[in-house]
């Protein structure tokens, strides 16, 4: 008859994962992921001189300056959608082209995912908000957004290398 509590306390043990344990798991891993990739644009978009911002590979593509414009406006984009919201700023890819404007956009929408993120736990992540023309849970989105940051990382790193530049990721932990 005791071991009736005992092997009902190791039955749920063995039945439910240490994840089931851990409050907010997703949502934190969501945010050390990031985190590292924030870094990295940061980094890049302050690392590259001036005059690389006009640079392009190739003329169908976008200049670097674009690009750190574009990254800007879609963190703003995919952010305010997770976060309920429109976006708060916009508009950098096609409108501005110095590096002084664009690494301030940049980063100040870095600085508004943060906010997202912040706001946001394991419950409020699942809450459904349409993306896409789907309904995804926001946390969903906000991984989205993590996947478009890399993408667009690879995309600044071939750019750097190109000119010369050792990208932020190959110097070191953020």
């Amino acid at each position: 008859m005791r071991r009736t509590p005992l092997a009902a306390a190791a039955f749920l043990i063995a039945a439910f994962p240490a994840a089931a344990f851990a409050q907010d798991a997703y949502t934190k891993a969501a945010k050390a992921q990031f985190d590292m990739v924030k870094e990295y644009l940061s980094k890049s978009a302050a690392k590259v001189p001036d005059d690389v911002y006009a640079f392009r590979p190739t003329p169908e593509v976008r200049t670097f300056g674009q690009l750190i414009g574009h990254v800007a406006d879609a963190n703003f984009g995919i952010c305010a959608v997770a976060a309920g919201t429109k976006p708060p700023q916009g508009g950098f890819e096609k409108g501005k082209t110095s590096k002084a404007d664009l690494t301030k956009a940049l980063d100040e929408s870095l600085a508004y995912c943060d906010s997202v993120i912040a706001a946001l736990d394991d419950v409020k992540g699942a809450e459904s908000v349409m993306f896409f023309g789907r309904s995804m849970p926001k946390l969903s989105v906000f991984n989205f957004n993590i996947q478009h940051c890399n993408e667009s990382y690879g995309t600044l790193v071939a750019y750097m290398r190109l000119k010369g530049i050792v990208p932020p990721s190959s110097e070191g932990s953020p």
